[in-house]
């Protein structure tokens, strides 16, 4: 039988694809680039891609791509490629005052093209810290409910790779986690129209890019601006930015809190935790519990995501009996405290997203012990003053070489913390630990650098992969 889906007509502008001109701005190693090449390519559009890199560094990208007939210029970009084009496709580290972008008649990315099509409900995650998590918790209980829910955007996953079942009405929803980047490129567009928006919390992060935190939090907001107050918003009334948000939404507002129930504004529906678990507190005051204590996931932190998961879904019109299981089961995630291995006695955990000195103070506050922790990598122009005290509380610090090396080492020095390193390679920093942990039982690794991972890798997974590929070789 004939799908509805193969009959949808994509068209943009009323203009079918196959009648486009598409050039595709940076193909990318996440799949948002090859993705959008993939999807306007298979439908007839006549599509260029360019890149800055070689063809040996997106040698992957390039082969998923074989089949397609797709132009490349590649260690260059050419601007005839973007005046000549009827949309452009944006990679979201671009930063918008390129002059290729400028010379666009029309910019669209990954992200606004799967909105254009789109027939279900949307569910919206953003944050500093913790989307990751909590959208994969969220797709996690959903799917006990609406086995179709799909889950796309910044979590290395293009929606653009689904979109074909999208395009028909459905009550399963799209969960996207998206970056401060991604929402940037939405703002204006009225595409993003989520019926529950998340903001984990706002923490410093990118000041490499944002001249200052109000702009960065400026971009978060994004994802609840075309909202109704038909939607729902959820924010965390322990983040300073909350009142600010609060102020400039339209969705019916909702919270969560890691304190107490009575910090949760009246006449409003919010969440908050309690030591046997969690409960969500209606308009009239009632209280349901949504998170159970039994879960996987180490940490505080990761109880406050998992609670902001469980009032998502409600919000979303889950049962919280439902919602207590699918919690209590949620496996957690690669890169997010992941544990590899118990080795020499020590058990060993990759938090390779911690990329901000904030998440890892919380790794290392994760456990009843003090942890050795492997820190340190590039700097997004962040105060390290967390990661200095994530540092005084470790049992041993070795720290991973990078542009952050200055900064931390005067803080680390200062304080009369000692440590080891930086060192040039994760082997180095792997046998550091080892050697401070011999002889020593029941110990705990961490590797949770709050820094990017710019230079000795290609990003955060990169490292994670690579340090979980080194613990398990050992």
């Amino acid at each position: 039988m004939k799908s509805e889906n193969r009959e949808f007509n994509y068209s943009i502008n009323g203009k079918n694809l196959k009648d486009l001109k598409v050039t595709v701005m940076g193909l990318g190693l996440h799949g948002g680039g090859s993705s959008s090449a993939r999807f306007f390519a298979s439908h007839g559009a006549s599509v260029t891609v360019t890149d800055l890199r070689d063809a040996e560094t997106l040698k992957k990208s390039i082969e998923d791509l074989s089949g397609f007939d797709i132009r490349y210029i590649l260690g260059k970009h050419d601007i005839e490629d973007f005046e000549n084009a009827d949309i452009v496709i944006k990679n979201p580290a671009v930063r918008p005052d390129s002059p290729y972008l400028k010379a666009a008649k029309q910019l669209e990315t990954d992200i606004s093209v799967f909105l254009r099509f789109n027939r279900r409900p949307v569910i919206a995650v953003t944050g500093s810290k913790g989307k990751s998590t909590t959208v994969s918790a969220i797709n996690h209980v959903m799917k006990m409910v609406y086995s179709d829910t799909v889950l796309g955007g910044n979590i290395t996953v293009s929606p653009l790779t689904f979109i074909d079942a999208c395009t028909s009405e459905s009550e399963a929803p799209v969960i996207l986690e998206l970056s401060s980047w991604q929402l940037a490129d939405l703002r204006g567009m009225g595409l993003l129209k989520p019926k529950v928006s998340l903001i984990t919390n706002i923490m410093h992060d990118h000041q490499d890019r944002y001249s200052s935190m109000d702009e960065y939090a400026d971009d978060k907001a994004v994802v609840f601006e075309a909202q109704t107050v038909k939607e729902s918003a959820v924010f965390n009334l322990d983040c300073p930015y909350t009142e600010r948000f609060f102020n400039g939404c339209n969705a019916a507002p909702s919270f969560f809190t890691a304190e107490y129930s009575e910090n949760l504004p009246e006449n409003y529906t919010g969440a908050f935790l309690e030591n046997d678990g969690g409960y969500f507190v209606n308009e009239e005051g009632e209280s349901v519990k949504i998170l159970n204590n039994e879960n996987t996931l180490p940490g505080k932190h990761n109880r406050l995501n998992l609670l902001a998961a469980g009032e998502v879904c409600l919000l979303f019109g889950l049962e919280p009996e439902t919602i207590r299981t699918g919690l209590s089961e949620f496996p957690g995630i690669r890169h997010r405290l992941e544990f590899v291995r118990n080795f020499d006695n020590i058990r060993w955990y990759n938090d390779s997203a911690a990329t901000i000195p904030e998440a890892a103070l919380a790794a290392a506050g994760s456990f009843n012990k003090r942890v050795f922790l492997i820190a340190g990598g590039a700097d997004k122009n962040l105060d390290f003053t967390p990661l200095a005290e994530a540092a005084a509380g470790a049992e041993a610090v070795s720290l991973l070489s990078g542009t952050a090396d200055e900064k931390i080492t005067s803080l680390l020095n200062s304080r009369g913390i000692s440590y080891g390193g930086p060192f040039k390679s994760l082997e180095e920093a792997v046998g550091y630990v080892r050697k401070q942990a011999a002889g020593r039982h029941r110990q705990i690794a961490v590797l949770s650098p709050g820094c990017a991972s710019f230079g000795m890798f290609k990003n955060e997974f990169d490292r994670g992969d690579r340090f979980r590929e080194l613990i398990n070789s050992l």
